[in-house]
This record gives structure tokens, sequence and C-alpha cells, in this order.
């Protein structure tokens, strides 16, 4: 079992290439990849998702990439001539509109100039730079994934904590809700008596006891509850468990409204929301899981 949240990094040093690939992943309902990385790996953004895509299904993932180059390249300078030509321009409507000033360009002066002369890398990403980028973007995931098991294992012993209580209380339901019947019977008994003086109609209490046990049977939903909890169970042994489980507690909501709306017993009803309470707890924690 995976959580959504984590963080890994990843490095690579070697012959003058220094790389590194930082991974932060939070909750999100698909995976949602954003890659923040130099210009140079551009080219690359489709190489680093196809990465995450291998070590990770669902979530919202940033990635950083950083470099630093010390290896020997050939490099080439482009001078942009429209540049020069619009610095050449300006100096002279200055020159013409101040004349006392000194007219001191000079080679120098040019090579000085922003965006006149630019020094262009003629490799630009080249095999080892991208290998160092796929090696160190799998370590950062493998450390990413790492982190993200130990939560989801911690969220994996939380959850099943919760849903032993469900269990409990499920069972403690079950125990209670026969003889909520009965005591209706008995209750409607000693009301008619004690209206009409102690003459009961014995077959029309059964009666009105029956078409209220058929409006109030729960029968139904607490052995679908016991079927949810068993898959539940199953469930938490895979790996990749959110939607899955998300659907699945979506059931577990379903059958435990239906309980609260057909109970006429405090304590039944009691019972059946502090299962919903559970139920809700248990759904936030899935939200966190891959």
């Amino acid at each position: 079992m995976y959580s959504m949240t984590g963080y890994g990094k990843g490095e690579y040093r070697e012959a003058g290439l220094e790389l590194t690939v930082e991974v932060k992943s939070v909750n999100n309902r698909y995976l949602d990849i954003a890659v923040k990385s130099p210009r140079i790996f551009l080219c690359a953004e489709e190489l680093i998702r196809a990465t995450v895509r291998k070590y990770l299904s669902r979530g919202h993932i940033d990635v950083f990439v950083s470099y630093s180059d010390k290896r020997e390249k050939p490099r080439t300078i482009t001078v942009d001539w429209n540049t020069v030509s619009a610095y050449m321009k300006a100096a002279e409507e200055i020159s013409a509109a101040y004349p006392a000033l000194e007219k001191d360009a000079t080679l120098s002066f040019f090579l000085r100039l922003p965006d006149a002369v630019k020094a262009d890398d003629v490799s630009g990403a080249d095999g080892e730079l991208l290998s160092a980028l796929e090696t160190a973007c799998g370590k950062a995931l493998e450390a990413l994934s790492s982190m993200r098991h130990a939560e989801g294992e911690r969220l994996k012993t939380d959850l099943i904590s919760r849903m032993g209580t469900i269990g409990t209380l499920r069972d403690k339901i079950a125990l209670r809700a026969p003889s909520v019947a009965e005591e209706y019977r008995k209750k409607l008994s000693e009301r008619i008596g004690e209206y009409l003086a102690g003459k009961v109609d014995e077959t029309r209490i059964l009666t009105e006891a029956a078409v209220f046990a058929d409006k109030c049977n729960i029968d139904e939903e607490l052995t679908r509850l016991s079927s949810h909890i068993t898959e539940f169970y199953a469930i938490c042994e895979s790996e990749t468990v959110g939607r899955k489980l998300d659907f699945l507690i979506q059931e577990f909501n379903r059958e435990c409204n239906t309980i609260c709306s057909k109970s006429c017993d405090k304590e039944v009803t009691t019972l059946a929301l502090e299962m919903k309470n559970e139920i809700e707890k248990v759904r936030e924690q899935i939200q966190n899981l891959e």
C-alpha cells in the first residue's frame, strides 16, 4: 500500500557532470506531472514523464531538475547583427543629440553589450546528459516510492484498526436489531391495554408488530456490510488500492445511511451514527492512498 505524499532526491556526479533531480508528490485524483527544469532539458520532458509513469499511477507530481556541466565541449560564439545595428543606431542618435559626448565605442564595448554576442553549446543535451538525467530521475523516484510505501503502511495499520471498530459496531447493531420489534410489540400492547381497560386484540397487535418489523428490518444492510468489510481487508493486501477503496467506502456510507433511516430504536441509531463517524475517518485517510 502506498501513500500519495512523499519526497525523493536523486543525484548523478561523474566526469564533470553534476545533475540533481528532486521529486515531490501530493494528493490528486489522477496522475498529474509538472516538470521544472533548465531550457536545455525541454526536449527531455517526455522522458521525465515516462520515467515517472513507470513508478507512479496517482498524485500530483512536481519534478525539479538542476545541473552543472563542467565537461570540455565545443562552443560557438554567435553575433546578433540586428542587435548590434540597433545599438549603433541608438549611439548615433545620442551622439547627434549630445555632440559634446565622447565617442568611445570599442570592440570590447560591443562584446559586453547584452544579447549582442551569445555563447552557444553546440552539443546541447547530448546522450550522456540525457542518460545522467534518467539515472538521477530513477534514483529520486525510488526514494520517493520508498517514502510513500512507508507512509502507506502506517495508513494501512490505521485503516485496519478503524475497520475493526466498524465491524464491532456492525455486530452490536446485529445483536440489538432482533429485539427492537419485540419491544415495540410489548409497548404497543401495554398502551392499547391502558386505553381499552385491559381488552387487547392480540391478532391486531401481532399484525402491527409485523408491519413495524418489516419497515425497520436491516438484515440486508447488515449482510452487505459484512461483505464490504471482508472485501476491504482483501483490497488492503494490494499495492495500489486508493480508487478501489474510494468506491467501496461509498457503499459503506450507503448501507449506514439506510440503517439510520430505517432505525426506530435509539440504541441502533446511536451505534449507526458512531459507525458513520468511523466510515468518514476511513474515507479521509483513503484520499491519501495511491
